[in-house]
């Protein structure tokens, strides 16, 4: 295909705009898929996906319109995802901006409209969901302007749902999109825009060809991961995997390689040919770095390899998934495994339960925290349990976060606070419109973990949205908070706090744990400590049996040597009986509230 009749482009938003609906129509369009092989979010393959009604995997698709090759990628909204939808728009000219015409701009939607800014991307803005009675076009359009300092005219109204106006969408694409400008007679170069694991091929690249060629049968090498390969087949995705003989600059299809891992071939890297490799790697790759950690425990020790076989198989094809090995004395046997944010927690543990059929024990999250000792020495940490002693620490270091919230102007108040209240600070505040405020702001991410959206959502009636990214590390004054279930330590609920919040930490986390951990036969102490201070502590009583009900009249010493008795007994129970603690007593943190 000539590169003049190519186009390469994407489709951003913010969760819940109508991505995967407007490619499900551009791939009626277009003929690329018939109407009886039609079926709602076509590119979503993963059931959670249609569940949630979310992408999770970003999704080429290649379409022929007049005499035009356009090459789509559905990509993420979540903010988790993001790294992926950089590299996405790094594969691409052109993005189409969606923007929902009832709820307007959104954090995510600035997040990748600055993302398309950076990689110098054609930005095609479009309102979808204008047959929607509660959609103002008049408003939201005027947020578009100001953002993109485009005209009302450039804005294209959709509604992607019942396909009007989405005609004008390709037209756009077509006029509007450059076409790539690749060197056929270079040394080739394709960027890894995304990497799967299939258990039948082998690891299946998803690359887009800056110059060159890469033919079946070509021995390929990655350039940042200095490994080797055979490209067993190349092709197009349309939007199967439809094999070709070869893939030219300027075009994005697939190469199913010989390589067993993902981690051979990772997104953002460079393909290019062993025989006449390129010297120069495509820019932008780095490694993408979990900054969300937790363990994963099987419920019982019996399925520990079946845990451990299910996670190395889920590794293979997520690159960003980390995990090492880590032991409890109360869950045993499990991992401790890294995370890019909570929602790809949420899916890592759901797949694993639903494709393996296992059921999990999840700590709480909690984040890595860079150690410096007295020696001189620095040491990283993923768990509060592995603190080192305190007598030889010099410095505590936990990372910190640059974010961005949007929300209506009158919701503002509260929403600064909201940041006061998670030890953050606001760095300014600005108008996208007369309606429309963005909040930026530094805070701690570990505060933003647990119940940090929700709160937002609270308080801004569902209409604040909310980005971040990592900034760096700072040293603050930070301890362990130790939890004791019947005078036992439990590591791993242990958490690590700024010492300004612990005791109130430790206070609502003992009350929290009253509720969820059952009665026992003997009384059971839960305490929150610091070191060796207790900070809290609440009692959960224990059962009582009346062993008086079979003694009739007779001397008051009768019934007192059985209640005698009954206490001696309750006092062996306590030394020496166990508390069976719940899986929900793990992720206690997570909803506070």
């Amino acid at each position: 295909m000539n590169q003049d009749h190519i186009r390469n482009f994407c489709i951003i938003a913010h969760i819940d705009h109508g991505k995967s609906t407007l490619a499900d129509r551009l791939l009626e369009l277009t003929g690329t898929i018939l109407k009886r092989d039609m079926k709602a979010q076509l590119l979503d393959k993963m059931d959670l996906e249609r569940e949630r009604g979310i992408t999770i995997k970003l999704a080429p698709v290649r379409m022929k319109y007049k005499d035009y090759e356009l090459n789509l990628i559905d990509t993420p909204g979540h903010v988790d995802f993001s790294y992926e939808v950089s590299r996405s728009l790094e594969a691409c000219e052109g993005a189409i901006l969606v923007v929902d015409a009832s709820q307007g701009i959104q954090a995510q939607t600035l997040a990748n409209v600055y993302l398309a800014m950076a990689a110098e991307l054609t930005i095609i803005p479009v309102l979808n969901k204008i047959d929607l009675p509660a959609a103002d076009v008049e408003r939201v359009s005027a947020e578009v302007i100001s953002l993109l300092g485009c005209k009302k005219e450039d804005i294209l109204l959709i509604s992607a749902k019942t396909g009007m106006g989405v005609d004008t969408v390709l037209e756009s694409v077509v006029k509007l999109v450059p076409s790539p400008r690749g060197t056929l007679d270079a040394s080739t170069r394709a960027l890894i825009f995304d990497s799967y694991y299939d258990d039948y091929r082998g690891v299946i690249l998803y690359v887009r060809v800056f110059d060159g060629t890469i033919a079946k049968g070509d021995h390929i090498h990655m350039i940042s991961a200095d490994s080797n390969g055979l490209a067993l087949e190349v092709g197009s995705l349309n939007p199967n995997l439809s094999p070709s003989k070869e893939l030219h600059a300027g075009e994005i299809g697939y190469v199913v390689t010989n390589l067993k891992s993902t981690r051979e071939a990772k997104v953002g890297d460079t393909v290019t040919l062993s025989k006449s490799p390129a010297t120069q790697a495509l820019p932008g790759y780095k490694d993408v770095r979990p900054f969300v950690y937790a363990g994963l425990f099987p419920d019982s020790n019996e399925n520990y390899n079946v845990l451990k076989d299910a996670i190395e198989k889920l590794s293979l094809s997520d690159s960003a998934l980390v995990y090492e090995p880590e032991s409890s004395p109360v869950l045993g046997f499990g991992f401790r495994v890294g995370f890019l944010g909570l929602l790809h927690m949420d899916i890592v543990k759901e797949r694993l339960e639903r494709e393996y059929s296992l059921d999990i024990i999840i700590t709480n999250p909690s984040t890595d925290y860079h150690i410096h000792l007295l020696n001189g020495e620095e040491t990283i940490i993923k768990s509060a349990a592995d603190l080192p002693d305190v007598a030889r620490i010099a410095e505590i270091r936990e990372p910190w976060i640059k974010g961005e919230i949007v929300a209506p102007k009158d919701y503002v108040g509260a929403v600064i606070q909201l940041i006061i209240n998670s030890r953050g600070f606001q760095k300014n505040v600005s108008y996208v419109d007369a309606q429309l405020a963005l909040v930026s702001f530094e805070a701690p991410l570990a505060n933003l973990l647990t119940d940090f959206y929700d709160q937002l959502k609270s308080i801004t009636s569902g209409y604040g949205s909310f980005n971040y990214e990592l900034d760096d590390y700072r040293a603050e004054q930070l301890v362990r908070v130790d939890f004791y279930v019947a005078g036992d330590r439990v590591d791993a609920l242990s958490v690590m706090a700024h010492k300004t919040e612990a005791d109130r930490l430790g206070r609502e986390t003992v009350e929290k744990l009253k509720e969820v951990i059952p009665r026992q036969n003997f009384q059971v102490a839960l305490q929150a400590g610091i070191g060796g201070r207790f900070i809290a502590r609440a009692d959960i009583s224990a059962f009582r049996k009346d062993v008086t009900t079979g003694l009739y009249g007779g001397d008051v010493s009768r019934k007192k040597k059985v209640l005698a008795k009954q206490k001696k007994g309750k006092e062996r129970m306590k030394r020496f009986g166990k508390v069976d603690i719940p899986a929900d007593a793990f992720t206690v943190m997570l909803k506070r509230d």
